[in-house]
């Protein structure tokens, strides 16, 4: 698709298709949603195939946790393809009506929904996000200028191309959904300066990828931050449930931003619970203080790198407190303010852990893995914020877009 375009050429092309999107009716939007759903199904040989050449091509560069990201298979393309359907029956937030006042002097004033315009989205790995990002952009209203990773550029590239050929029959620009496809250092940081073209930047990816935002952005960005994410087991906890959960959180998908990362236990019941939860957890490798060390000999001693690192694998940190207010604290040093879960049956307690922990989701007993736009029920998302400015959490259509004040006369004039 970029082959023979500039990286200004496909932004100005992205540029161009904005107003023809943020002017679609909802039915429109909702019509090539569907349609493109339905494309990605019968074209998914297709789609495995690419994803078969990126697999291949990255197997010896990326770790096992990338490649889980990376690879796509029949579950997974159904999953896009009832992403899209999902959204699609979302309501349509453009042109919603947040609010409306009349002032004494007659004017009517009103804030409705718009879309941002074009929002870029740079991404490594997950080639799901190609469809995801597009779907819930396209049904915002916003075009969606797509830079993925050099693994999954095969794979992202037949997403992409299957989408634009579905929105493009239902009356839609193919320029809704550009993929920069020059996957060099150079062209990732010209994509951040697109001042201009690009009006709102959302970066999915590891540390890497977001200091060089920090470092390179010339447009606004809203960060998808990393998920040292805690689950916290108070002491009056359920021990089954707080298994449970402990188990869910941190392996269901090891990989992913919402994984547990380290396990805070009471000390009045950790020598009963953290045996129980050794042996439970076999293919997880703990790393604890010296009061878990006491406990479960064979784990090794965590330093603070441990308690700060966001694992993205089958590790985690394990530290006894010896309160609430202990837990906390641990949380507001070492936390990265995405997902923090507490199992407790003490309802002072959870109040308190929702109150004072500082984070864009707080759990009460359930587990960290849902902190996720379909889980919220948002349909596909685009990313998880950590900042506070101007969306928080995850990232569903409402996020995507911002607000106009229509003011309304008869001919009144200020004096």
């Amino acid at each position: 698709m970029s082959d023979s375009f500039s990286v200004a050429d496909l932004g100005r092309r992205a540029k161009s298709a904005a107003p023809i999107l943020a002017n679609a009716t909802t039915d429109i939007k909702n019509f090539a949603l569907l349609a493109a759903a339905d494309l990605i199904l019968s074209r998914k040989d297709e789609i495995i195939q690419a994803n078969l050449e990126d697999l291949s091509l990255a197997k010896d560069v990326l770790l096992d946790s990338a490649i889980d990201r990376l690879r796509l298979d029949q579950s997974r393309i159904e999953s896009m393809a009832a992403g899209l359907r999902q959204v699609a029956a979302l309501p349509d937030p453009v042109g919603e009506i947040t609010h409306g006042w009349t002032r004494p002097n007659g004017l009517e004033i009103s804030k409705l929904r718009v879309p941002l315009g074009v929002i870029g989205v740079i991404y490594e790995n997950r080639p799901n996000v190609t469809s995801d990002a597009a779907g819930l952009c396209i049904k915002s209203g916003n075009v969606a200028f797509l830079r993925g990773s050099s693994t999954a550029i095969n794979s992202n590239r037949s997403i992409a191309n299957i989408l634009r050929d579905a929105f493009s029959k239902e009356g839609l620009p193919k320029d809704v959904v550009v993929l920069l496809e020059e996957t060099s250092h150079e062209s990732a940081v010209e994509f951040m300066q697109l001042e201009g073209m690009i009006d709102c930047l959302i970066p999915r990816g590891g540390e890497t990828l977001i200091k060089s935002i920090k470092e390179n952005a010339k447009v606004p960005y809203i960060l998808d931050g990393s998920g040292n994410c805690h689950v916290f087991v108070d002491s009056s906890a359920q021990e089954l449930m707080a298994i449970d959960i402990v188990i869910n959180s941190k392996t269901s998908r090891p990989g992913v931003c919402n994984a547990a990362e380290s396990l805070l236990v009471h000390e009045s019941i950790a020598k009963s619970f953290l045996p129980k939860l050794a042996q439970e957890m076999p293919s997880v490798q703990m790393m604890g203080d010296q009061a878990t060390k006491e406990i479960l000999p064979s784990v090794s001693l965590a330093t603070e790198e441990d308690f700060a690192t966001e694992f993205l694998s089958l590790k985690m940190s394990v530290g006894i407190v010896q309160s609430l207010d202990q837990a906390i604290e641990h949380i507001r040093h070492y936390g990265s303010g995405h997902t923090e879960a507490i199992v407790t049956s003490n309802i002072e307690n959870a109040l308190r852990f929702t109150k004072e922990v500082d984070a864009a989701a707080v759990v009460v007993n359930a587990s960290t893995r849902f902190t996720d736009g379909e889980q919220f029920g948002y349909g596909a998302e685009i990313g998880i914020s950590t900042q506070k400015l101007h969306a928080r959490g995850p990232l569903g259509l409402t996020e995507l877009t911002t607000l106009k004040y229509v003011v309304i006369g008869q001919g009144q004039i200020r004096k």
